[in-house]
């Protein structure tokens, strides 16, 4: 860092870099995170003088937080990878309404269209207390960016939690080159209208408080642009991507985020990758292997994946015995009783499939209800198949990280709804989410494709999947922001 402390600089996101856990003996336990944004930071200069801004997000973490000077993990001797780190201690009640209640709850499920719209969203007096702290939540974030840049700075502020922190930081630092980028999908404008007018509009407005917004794809920056134009009026340039607004124009660019293949093959050679190879070697057989990989995440379709896999046993019966369906899929939100019953659904379902086609000699599927890293990629490692259904996704890195990492070169079958549609299509088998008869003939068809067809398709897969790897992905857009 400079010797002002400051950073010229800084990336701001709900989940930071490293997490907390309490010992028994009261000492922190801390787990460093390995995700796109952690890899990213990697290719940046140190010496430019970097400061990642982050939430708290448990009682350890925020205990941590209080434990170091000024949130700052680093200055208080934690390893944070050679990063500068500085974790925000908000207050739990008004983190978990901003976190749940308006993220999680009603950003999340605007951006996906998940509402049961004939009884949901109600958008009543307890929302307006949860709004309330959603822009609390963003202030504290606004603030400490302020602080902690350098004249000129450029900030990348991420995703849908941080959507109103643009126009907070632009309010108090106008010397800064702010950018933003949303990891989901982007609702269209009919969709996106089911918010509160004055909500729609801040949600708008703060994130044209960037000098430039980025999307996974060209399709969901085409409905932000679209939203700017209906809810605010806003003067939209959909050749050049600008939209202009209050006397301000912001840019909107195209970053479709890549699998980080260097760092995923030399991790999937370690031995717990390997251990984790050589146990499901033993389950499966010579058998042949459909894979997925997700958490229980109500976009993410597990269930009509599961109803295809059933629907494909039942037309195709030459399949009994010679095909095991690995479904890893790890429990997510489940603060939220939506998410838990989703789990329990997927739990019912994998039950069933198993109770009509197992045999001694042959189980049908293999649920693991538990993250497992390791495991994961020796999957990835021995997948004939690769099922990747969302109903929406803004781009989906499984579907990309698997082709990096199949061994003999696996199918995959692509929901058209995932923003990885628009870099893999041309080499996937694209489905429908909702049909689970079509998700079940293009299972059967993955299955049966000729293995030199399948291999070249695998290798284009990687070669897309790989083309814009994380460092790359942040370096153009901090380049964005010159």
């Amino acid at each position: 860092m400079p010797p002002t402390d400051k950073a010229a600089i800084l990336l701001a996101s709900n989940r930071g870099p490293v997490s907390f856990t309490l010992k028994d003996d009261g000492t922190f336990a801390l787990k460093r995170g390995g995700g796109g944004l952690v890899s990213s930071l990697s290719a940046i200069d140190p010496s430019a003088g970097v400061i990642w801004i982050c939430a708290a997000l448990s009682d350890a973490d925020r205990r941590a937080a209080r434990h170091a000077p000024g949130g700052r993990l680093d200055q208080a001797g934690h390893d944070t990878g050679g990063q500068a780190v500085r974790m925000l201690d908000i207050d739990p009640a008004t983190f978990n309404r901003a976190y749940n209640a308006i993220a999680n709850s009603t950003l999340w499920f605007i951006h996906h269209m998940l509402y049961d719209t004939a009884n949901q969203p109600v958008f009543d007096a307890r929302f307006r207390k949860e709004w309330a702290s959603y822009e609390a939540y963003n202030t504290a974030f606004a603030d400490a960016l302020a602080a902690d840049a350098a004249k000129g700075a450029k900030v990348m502020v991420q995703d849908y939690h941080l959507t109103l922190t643009p126009r907070l930081l632009r309010d108090r630092r106008a010397d800064l080159r702010i950018g933003y980028f949303t990891h989901t999908p982007w609702a269209p404008s009919e969709y996106f209208q089911l918010l509160p007018d004055d909500v729609a509009r801040e949600v708008l407005e703060g994130v044209l408080g960037a000098d430039y917004a980025a999307f996974h794809t060209r399709r969901w920056a085409g409905a932000f642009l679209d939203c700017c134009e209906t809810v605010l009026g806003a003067k939209v340039d959909r050749e050049e991507l600008t939209v202009t607004h209050a006397g301000r124009t912001t840019r909107v660019g195209v970053h479709g985020l890549g699998a980080d293949g260097d760092f995923l093959r030399d991790r999937a050679a370690q031995t717990d990758v390997e251990a984790h190879v050589t146990a499901l070697r033993e389950q499966v057989g010579d058998r042949k292997l459909i894979v997925r990989v997700d958490r229980t995440e109500l976009s993410k379709n597990i269930v009509r994946g599961l109803l295809a896999y059933r629907h494909l046993l039942r037309e195709h019966p030459e399949w009994h015995g010679r095909v095991v369906h690995l479904a890893f899929a790890y429990p997510s939100r489940h603060d939220l009783p939506e998410y838990r019953e989703y789990t329990a659904a997927v739990r019912r379902t994998a039950a069933e499939i198993v109770e009509e086609f197992a045999t001694p000699d042959w189980q049908p599927l293999i649920l693991h209800v538990n993250d497992d890293f390791p495991r994961s990629l020796a999957a990835y490692r021995m997948a004939d198949v690769v099922l990747v259904n969302p109903i929406r996704d803004g781009m989906n890195l499984v579907a990309k990280e698997a082709p990096v990492l199949s061994e003999k070169g696996c199918a995959l079958v692509l929901s058209r709804e995932a923003g990885a549609f628009f870099d893999l299509g041309q080499d996937a088998i694209v489905v429908n989410p909702y049909d689970v008869t079509g998700t079940a003939e293009a299972l059967h068809q993955a299955l049966t494709m000729d293995d030199a067809e399948r291999i070249a398709r695998c290798r284009r897969l990687a070669a897309a999947a790989t083309a814009l790897p994380p460092g790359k992905w942040l370096a153009d857009q901090l380049a964005a922001l010159e």
